[in-house]
């Protein structure tokens, strides 16, 4: 019988602007253009299907050939107390590899002491139906993503 994984990946970047600046760009649909550009190789374009950016918003990623045709993740939170946000895939993508869950988690931290520095942290969290799955993820999608969104905060 084949035993689910689950299991998380993370990264962290310290970004040189205030909290509430860097979550204005990462709370937003214009975060998604980010993670495009970040990936140009692994996403074509992402579209908003449903929604303002706010929970229950709904993207579909569309990939290059090669793999998956495209997959669809829903904001199953957007928290801008706590400065979370959370999307979850619910249809290809990932799914189509092994997945049962898998989401991904992005916060902005406030750095005590400081009011013009924050952290920024992407995190993957997923279950995979085996350990083929599970070895598919990895971080470095988060690293370019956090500087990317990085590079665009201080050119803006």
């Amino acid at each position: 019988m084949e035993k689910n994984i689950a299991g998380s990946v993370s990264e962290q970047l310290e970004l040189k602007v205030s909290a509430s600046e860097a979550w204005k760009l990462f709370g937003g649909l214009e975060f998604a253009e980010i993670v495009r550009q970040a990936l140009p190789d692994q996403i074509s374009k992402i579209v908003v299907l449903e929604g303002d950016g706010g929970q229950g918003t709904i993207l579909q990623v569309f990939y290059p050939p090669g793999g998956p045709a495209t997959s669809k993740e829903k904001l199953t939170v957007v928290d801008n107390e706590k400065r979370v946000k959370v999307a979850e895939l619910f249809e290809g993508g990932y799914l189509d590899f092994g997945f049962s869950t898998f989401r991904y988690r992005w916060e902005v931290i406030e750095k005590e002491g400081s009011e013009n520095e924050c952290v920024a942290k992407g995190t993957i969290e997923y279950v995979a139906k085996d350990e083929n799955a599970a070895a598919l993820v990895s971080g470095d999608a988060l690293v370019a993503i956090l500087n990317s969104a990085a590079k665009y905060l201080l050119t803006k």
